[in-house]
């Protein structure tokens, strides 16, 4: 990429990021609702039913496992990278980069265990950065595509789409059937209010250092 390319690429995110803050109203009456609220959202009214994989936001597909092994529903749907939220351990999905080395592929993994007290808020940053630096296709997947792989693609909506954590389960849940644990909601609910503060104080200091408009 040429310097160029670069300083325009820097512009474009200078634009995104006035635009990220502009979307935050400093005197909005919005209120992080509890974790019990937010768990009700996934029993009331109608969702997506249950498929292997879905398209849940442009180029952001949530899958299972079968889609993670087969190649050829992958070619079938153009996927250039993975996010594996099951490597390791813990209820794993056995791939790897070097699994995906023939298809030219690029795979992150993370090695979330589906338990209430496990902290998967450690990688809401990484996970979120894979899928905004991916310039075409992502599947994010664990096992059944429902808890893990759907809580980082919720924490990358709410960080990287300005979506707080009640539109951005409202907007998943109607493209995929989801259900974070309870304890994945609780981190996703501490986020959402970490990003709320951050815009507002973000918004506040933009306003302090915007340039007045003056009459001559």
């Amino acid at each position: 990429m040429s310097r160029r390319d670069n300083g325009l690429l820097n512009i474009i995110q200078g634009y995104v990021n006035i635009l990220e803050i502009l979307c935050v109203d400093p005197d909005s009456d919005y209120i992080t609702p509890g974790t019990l609220d937010l768990e009700q959202m996934f029993w009331s009214g109608s969702g997506a039913q249950y498929a292997h994989v879905d398209q849940v936001w442009p180029r952001i597909y949530i899958g299972d496992e079968k889609t993670a092994l087969e190649f050829s529903g992958l070619r079938d749907l153009s996927i250039t990278h993975v996010l594996n939220a099951a490597e390791g351990k813990f209820n794993n999905v056995l791939t790897g980069a070097e699994y995906y080395s023939d298809m030219d592929i690029q795979y992150y993994g993370v090695e979330a265990d589906d338990k209430p007290t496990f902290n998967i808020s450690q990688f809401f940053r990484p996970a979120a950065q894979f899928i905004h630096e991916a310039l075409d296709k992502v599947l994010v997947h664990c096992v059944m595509g429902r808890s893990r792989s759907a809580s980082l693609v919720l924490a990358y909506l709410m960080m990287k789409q300005s979506l707080t954590v009640v539109d951005a389960i409202e907007h998943v849940r109607q493209r995929r059937c989801i259900l974070p644990n309870h304890g994945f909601l609780k981190q996703l609910r501490a986020l959402d209010i970490t990003l709320q503060e951050e815009r507002k104080v973000s918004l506040k200091a933009y306003s302090m250092t915007r340039p007045k408009n003056t009459q001559i």
